[in-house]
């Protein structure tokens, strides 16, 4: 039986679990000992970046984040292509402000579920 309409292996209570961002929550550890940032590009398996453009691993000058702009533009509706034009823009256009905005965003978005799969 699927859980969520869609992927038969996600249960109901898996699906609710990625819908809500639930599972990111052991991602403060991270945070809270220095190893990610609040805000910015999702962490990215460290064997793919070998394969990385010059313009791609703008990604890789930053700490990985929780939260980042493509997460609040479209999360995982957009493809990785977009995710990675859009972490590229934030590192280019990074500041204090561009990370609140961010912040409200996320808590949009994930109260809305809005792009949650």
């Amino acid at each position: 039986k699927e859980g969520n309409g869609k992927n038969p292996c996600i249960t109901k209570i898996g699906g609710f679990i990625r819908r809500t961002s639930i599972d990111e929550l052991p991602q403060f550890f991270n945070v809270m000992i220095g190893n990610m940032s609040l805000v910015g590009p999702r962490p990215e398996i460290p064997d793919i970046t070998c394969y990385y453009s010059d313009e791609q691993k703008k990604r890789l000058r930053v700490k990985p984040g929780l939260t980042g702009w493509a997460q609040v533009n479209g999360r995982s509706l957009i493809t990785n292509g977009e995710k990675m034009q859009m972490d590229c823009h934030y590192v280019d256009h990074r500041s204090i402000r561009m990370d609140m905005y961010i912040l409200m965003l996320t808590v949009k978005v994930v109260l809305t579920f809005r792009g949650a799969v």
